[in-house]
């Protein structure tokens, strides 16, 4: 048995975030005036063995470990529809 496990990667609050501002830049260029902001995330999807409680502690261990610097990044995790 597995679960596939979805983690969010994105900049805390505050933080500079140039590939939003780039993208919001081309989006206004293109004609599209209505686009307020831009925030830039990864997402990343994992197919963990186990029941979902072992997953979900399983990629908690992978963001603290890996995937996320606490400093600049916020992140979530949830079982993947």
């Amino acid at each position: 048995m597995s679960t596939e496990i979805e983690i969010r990667i994105g900049l805390k609050t505050g933080m500079a975030d140039p590939e939003g501002a780039n993208v919001q830049k081309a989006l206004s260029l293109l004609g599209f005036e209505n686009v307020n902001a831009v925030k830039s995330a990864k997402c990343y999807r994992v197919e963990i063995a186990g029941n979902q409680e072992a997953a979900l502690a399983e990629a908690e261990k992978m963001c603290q470990r890996l995937l996320a610097n606490p400093v600049v990044h916020d992140y979530s995790i949830a079982v993947a529809d």
